[in-house]
């Protein structure tokens, strides 16, 4: 584990998904609970529990994830996009508050201090931004297009000068 990213801190926008996948993970877990409790009560909502219990294992998976994100020491840990994803997926059983989280983590994820915060943890090399792709590129100056003058012949002789087997006498 690096010693040395103990003494740094956070940033906000990390507290801030880790904070927001706590109470997605909450509000799944309580969801799945009262749908699968609510789908018990028919026949056809017999057949569909295994349906209703989904958000609940999600809202496990959430809460794992963002006990994680809030460890002190930090752990290695890549974004979970994954869990986002399945946030958004939600919304086929009405659950509009982890379509929100789910939607706001991808955006956070996408950030460049939440990147670089991403790969110093896990001790790998940030991806080079566009900006600096841009800068570097404007960095050098670009080669003037040759723009032929008046004074140049614009044509060319089509004709082949002699070739020197011509020019010698046959014998």
């Amino acid at each position: 584990m690096n010693t040395q990213f103990t003494n740094q801190q956070k940033p906000t926008l990390i507290n801030v998904i880790a904070w927001m996948t706590l109470a997605s993970g909450i509000v799944n877990l309580f969801w799945g609970i009262a749908a699968s409790g609510a789908a018990l009560h028919t026949f056809v909502g017999v057949i569909c529990t295994p349906i209703t219990i989904l958000p609940t294992v999600l809202g496990i998976f959430e809460i794992i994830y963002a006990a994680k994100l809030m460890s002190i020491p930090p752990q290695q840990i890549r974004p979970s996009t994954n869990i986002a994803i399945l946030e958004i997926i939600c919304i086929l059983l009405g659950n509009v508050f982890a379509v929100v989280v789910g939607i706001l983590a991808l955006v956070f994820y996408n950030d460049l201090a939440v990147r670089e915060y991403f790969a110093r943890l896990n001790g790998t090399l940030v991806p080079a931004t566009t900006a600096s792709a841009a800068s570097a590129s404007t960095s050098e100056p670009e080669p003037t297009p040759v723009i032929p003058s008046e004074e140049t012949p614009e044509e060319t002789s089509l004709e082949e000068p002699p070739s020197s087997d011509e020019e010698s006498p046959k014998s």
